[in-house]
């Protein structure tokens, strides 16, 4: 009989609970028994971190938003938070402990769900002997080598319906609404979301922009009677010769760029202008049914490679197949929006500014 294991780390996404329910009841109808890790890695060093799955723990589970599991962006086992005596943190190095552990509980195998930080994690533990399967999660679809993360559709549903619905109020008022979606590095949620919410600017990292341009844009609009604007605008997006805007600099925390972009396009033109974050919104709430879909099949995925003795691997979508590459190959570099690809091309020939 396999004893296997599950955690989910770092920021949310609509359809993790579908990997756990599916990889649960993958294996359950295997004979194995399953158990998911609190909180990423923490559960492996806390009392009371590891918790039974069974088919009663996972029913209903698909739809529901966020992790039964609990996620952090705080747990790295390879440099864990550690509160001195004095009360001031380092960090320490705590991979072996979380090795130990895992054997210590008879463990045969991990299921690890998570975006490029968890899987480089994952990669690092594969390293040193850990068995590990990974499941790529993020709604910035940003990693390398499949076609799609589950929650990256779901986030474009969310920001294309709040494109919408400016749409009126913005016509209403005459107003240039900037709408700030997330994509620290990649733009794929403000592209998809911008084209088909049919904005006026989408503004990604991959493309540094020029207000001007932007400018432009709108009082061209203002020039044939269109006088209002949407704008899109990734949260990792950022002028040419300038740096993206963060809300904690200290913490690298990226946002704001929509707000100080409305302050600039007001100032420019004279028009009223106003900025909405998503934010976390985007993170919430139930997947779509395609985003459950990707998930299951992933789940599902990984209990078969585990089956198969196949560690140190991704599972990933291949289309019209789900398939595994290298965990190496996944995390070796992001997947950005290539600014020449049919999307971007579509987007300008349907006349939105890039600000470029």
């Amino acid at each position: 009989m396999k004893k296997i294991a599950i955690n989910t780390g770092g920021g949310d996404a609509q359809g993790l609970n579908a990997v756990i329910r599916a990889a649960t009841l993958s294996a359950i109808n295997r004979g194995w028994e399953v158990y998911g890790i609190r909180r990423a890695y923490q559960g492996l060093l806390e009392e009371g971190g590891i918790m039974p799955l069974t088919q009663d723990t996972v029913r209903g589970i698909t739809h529901v938003g966020g992790t039964i599991l609990g996620t952090t962006n705080r747990g790295n086992p390879f440099a864990m938070p550690v509160t001195l005596p004095d009360g001031t943190t380092k960090t320490v190095d705590r991979s072996a402990d979380v090795i130990t552990a895992f054997e210590e509980h008879g463990f045969d195998a991990l299921i690890a769900i998570g975006g490029d930080g968890s899987l480089t994690i994952a990669r690092d533990l594969a390293k040193q002997g850990l068995p590990v399967v990974g499941v790529p999660k993020t709604i910035d679809n940003d990693i390398e080598g499949t076609t799609l993360t589950f929650g990256f559709l779901t986030a474009v549903d969310i920001a294309t319906d709040a494109i919408d619905r400016l749409h009126s109020t913005a016509q209403a008022h005459e107003r240039v609404m900037v709408v700030e979606v997330m994509g620290r590095h990649a733009g794929w949620i403000a592209l998809f979301a911008g084209v088909a919410g049919t904005a006026d600017v989408i503004l990604i990292p991959e493309i540094p922009y020029r207000v001007d341009k932007v400018c432009q844009k709108v009082m061209e609009r203002e020039e044939r009677g269109r006088r209002f604007a949407i704008i899109v605008v990734a949260e990792g997006a950022y002028p040419v010769g300038g740096e993206p805007s963060f809300t904690d600099p200290e913490a690298q925390r990226l946002g704001g760029v929509g707000e100080v972009l409305a302050r600039q396009i007001g100032g420019a033109t004279g028009k009223e202008t106003r900025a909405l974050a998503l934010r976390h919104l985007q993170r919430g709430g139930s997947p779509n049914s395609y985003d459950r879909l990707i998930a299951l099949r992933f789940g599902a995925a990984a209990v078969r490679c585990v089956e198969q003795g196949e560690f140190g691997c991704m599972i990933a979508l291949d289309p019209p197949d789900v398939a595994s590459i290298p965990l190496e190959e996944a995390v070796a570099r992001q997947k950005l929006v290539p600014i020449d690809g049919d999307v971007v091309a579509t987007a300008r020939d349907l006349g939105v500014s890039f600000g470029d």
